[in-house]
């Protein structure tokens, strides 16, 4: 694991998406930052991330392996293995918000974007960028119910600990992932989801209504089964959880 500390950059994603086209670079290449003053979340979302207060950073992958409609597995991968070295230091309530959110109980602790760069219908390369609320204590953006690992828990965290931890339980699934158990993968996914029990009110473009999580497919599609037994499948940004 190749770790390449800096101060304060615009976006960890851009850095090492621009050292990559410089250099080569090994798989698993990290690129950690203090302080980044455009953190992106899904769909150009901001991140608020206080300097030296959270861990943000990027991964360099090459899923060559993965085929484009096998994408999703890839963030799969790695926001279980962010929940489980969560689950260690909380005793309950971390879940994953479809598609790739780690919350604790109803606010946002963690987030990933996936950048992925393609050669015909495989994925050649995957940069990982991942935004983890630590020690931060006060939240200024508008950013909906933030929450860090210390108003959680009480204790300031080692952030370099903690990433140490996080990239390890990464590569324990990824490994899982290149030996083929992609069955294993999405279930553990689903059984971690959000609001998965039950039935939950959702708004898309026409309307509110009622529905509960049936499952989420290999391509990353939420599918909602309704009080009346009607199945709708969305992708990110075409239904919200009230």
């Amino acid at each position: 694991m190749n770790t390449i500390k800096i101060k304060i950059t615009s976006s960890t994603n851009l850095f090492l998406k621009e050292l990559s086209k410089k250099q080569s670079l090994k798989e698993w290449t990290i690129v950690v930052a203090e302080s980044q003053t455009a953190g992106r979340g899904q769909r150009g979302n901001c991140w608020e991330s206080e300097p030296t207060k959270n861990i943000i950073c990027s991964i360099l992958l090459y899923p060559n392996f993965l085929s484009i409609q096998q994408q999703f597995l890839l963030s799969e991968v790695v926001v279980i293995g962010i929940k489980d070295v969560l689950d260690t230091y909380v005793q309950k309530g971390i879940a994953i918000k479809w598609p790739n959110d780690v919350f604790f109980e109803k606010r946002k602790l963690a987030g990933i974007l996936i950048e992925n760069e393609l050669i015909g219908q495989k994925i050649s390369c995957s940069i990982i960028g991942i935004g983890l609320n630590v020690n931060q204590q006060v939240f200024k953006s508008e950013a909906p119910n933030p929450v860090s690992l210390k108003q959680i828990i009480g204790i300031e965290m080692n952030t370099n600990i903690l990433l140490e931890q996080i990239v390890s339980q990464i590569q324990y699934w990824y490994k899982k992932l290149k030996s083929g158990q992609r069955k294993l993968i999405s279930q553990v996914y689903h059984d971690s989801l959000y609001c998965k029990e039950g039935f939950h009110f959702y708004k898309d473009k026409n309307e509110i209504f009622q529905a509960r999580i049936r499952m989420v497919t290999e391509e990353g599609l939420l599918c909602l089964m309704t009080k009346s037994k009607e199945e709708r499948y969305y992708s990110f940004k075409e239904i919200s959880l009230l």
